[in-house]
This record gives C-alpha cells, structure tokens and sequence, in this order.
C-alpha cells in the first residue's frame, strides 16, 4: 500500500478543497493516488466546497457566548437565510463561538482548533459543511472581550436560538456591586447598544480621527452661513455635541425609558447596585454588515434560461 505523506494529503486538498481527514482517507481508499482520490471525494459529495468558495456569503448567523469574565462574538456567513435554519450550521455557530472563548480575538487560531467530537479541525468542519449542504460558508470575524471585577452581559437579537441571531452584543461593566443589579443593567445596555449602535463607550474612546473627520466637515457647513469666526467655532462646538450624543454610548439617550442619557441611568444604577459601575466596553456583531451582496436580476435569469 502506497504511503500515504503530508504533501499528497496537501495536494489532495488544494484540489478539491475538502478537509485533510477527508483526504487523507480518499488517499489511503485509493492508495495513494490523487487522481483516483479526487473522483473518491466527488462521489461522496466532498470535492464541492472548492467549487462554492467564490459565491457570496452574507446570510448567517452571529453567536455570543459568555463564560465568567470571559466573552466571545462569531459571525460566520452563509449564502441563504435558509443555512441559519438548519439545525448543523446553527450547532456549528455555537459551538464557534464557545471554542472562541480562548481564541484572543485571532480568527486563524479558532480555525485550528480541534472540533469536537469529530477528528477534524474548525476550519475543516466548516470545509465539511460546505460540501454537504451545498453553500459557500465562511467564519467571518470573531472578537473577544473580558473583565476583571464585574460582569459580562450577552444580547441577542432577532435570536433563532439560544445564544445565535442576527445581532450580538456583550457589554463590560467593571463594578463590585450587586452581581443581579449588574445583570440586570448590563442586559439593558446591550440592548441599548443593539438599536442605537454607539460607535464608542465615550468621547475618549472614540477614534480621533472620525471626530476630526466630523469637524472638518461641520466647519465648512458652518462657513458658508458667512458668520463672524468666533460664531462658527460655536455653532461648530454645538453641532459637535450633537454629534457625540449620536455615536458615542455614554451620551446617547437610554432606549430603554427614551428620556435619560445613558451615562445618568448607568449612574442610578450604581446607587441601587452598592458600588460605582464603570462600563468598560462592548462589542457589537451585526451580520453582514459591510457585505457587498450580489444583486439578483431574477428576470434576466428567466429569459437567459428560456433562450437557451
């Protein structure tokens, strides 16, 4: 029997795009020849994957996953909002999402790791995938947050299960207060952060250069009134606050009641909660956000069908 070396699995793989398992067990089916091996995989439906990877994936779902000071975000993508409904992808997502509990935020870390219960890695569990439900997939970006003292407080929207959804949130709040109050609030906050999408926790948080970007434009907008120079550095300053309540959490209006800022209800809460409660951060996954999808034109589709 022909042996079977890490650059025949190699090459195998690059063919066909199925795991390395999975190649290396049409290998040894077909002792050792990648030809004969290629045809193995075809009839068992696991050379397709390749085939798939150039079609867009922006359907899919995000999962979050907490576990102590510890949280994690995964977006993984799928060409059709049908994929989000099949029970494997949704296990999939889930168990992404946990496995990315120890990734530190590096995507090719997550798709080395072991999958459980099967002897393939993550990223060949989703080569895997591809090939038997017969979509394009890809793990798209994952994130990790954590907190020292104080609690993680995870949010899905539009959840399809526990823990898998359309939007993910998980909110650090850093506090030694009432571990339930914080809960409570932290839940409120995601949620917050959910439909009011803040780009920052705080003015000192948020990316200088977006803020200048928003100056520079408010200033010329505000030069063409004509107004004396110290007039427009006000009308500036004022339209820049403005600016801040809209994107930045802490000054954005709570969602939750519609009238108080976020910063005045996070500082209630403290009073209930025994302790100050500082909000150390968030993340925010929001499928397919930024995802150029492909316009179908189903017309042209039936008359190009009809011609031929």
């Amino acid at each position: 029997m022909a042996q079977i070396t890490a650059a025949l699995v190699k090459e195998l793989r690059e063919k066909t795009g199925a795991g390395m398992m999975d190649c290396k067990k049409a290998l040894g089916e077909c002792d050792g020849d990648v030809e004969a091996s290629v045809d193995w995989l075809r009839t068992k439906g696991l050379a397709a994957a390749a085939k798939k990877a150039g079609r867009v994936a922006a359907e899919g779902l995000v999962g979050v996953a907490v576990d102590g000071a510890k949280g994690a975000l995964v977006e993984i993508n799928a060409e059709t909002d049908f994929v989000a409904r099949n029970e494997t992808f949704q296990e999939f997502v889930k168990t992404a999402a946990k496995l990315a509990l120890e990734a530190d935020g590096n995507i090719d870390t997550l798709k080395a790791m072991a999958y459980p219960g099967e002897q393939r890695t993550v990223e060949e569990q989703l080569t895997h995938m591809i090939a038997t439900i017969g979509e394009n997939m890809s793990i798209r970006r994952i994130a990790n947050i954590s907190v020292g003292t104080g609690v993680l407080a995870p949010y899905i929207h539009n959840a399809l299960a526990d823990g898998i959804g359309k939007i993910g949130v998980i909110v650090a709040l850093e506090s030694t207060g009432d571990a339930a109050q914080l809960s409570t609030l932290g839940k409120q906050l995601a949620m917050h952060v959910a439909a009011a999408k803040p780009q920052a926790v705080s003015r000192e948080e948020l990316d200088p250069e977006a803020a200048e970007r928003e100056r520079a434009v408010l200033t010329e907008q505000a030069k063409e009134s004509g107004r004396p120079a110290e007039i427009i550095e006000k009308m500036v300053d004022g339209r820049m606050r403005k600016f801040f309540e809209e994107v930045c959490l802490v000054d954005q209006t709570f969602v939750i009641d519609g009238e108080s800022k976020v910063s005045d209800a996070v500082a209630a809460a403290a009073k209930e909660a025994g302790g100050d409660i500082v909000v150390k951060g968030f993340n925010m996954f929001v499928l397919g956000e930024g995802i150029e999808k492909e316009e179908e034109d189903f017309a042209a589709e039936v008359a190009a069908v009809a011609g031929s």
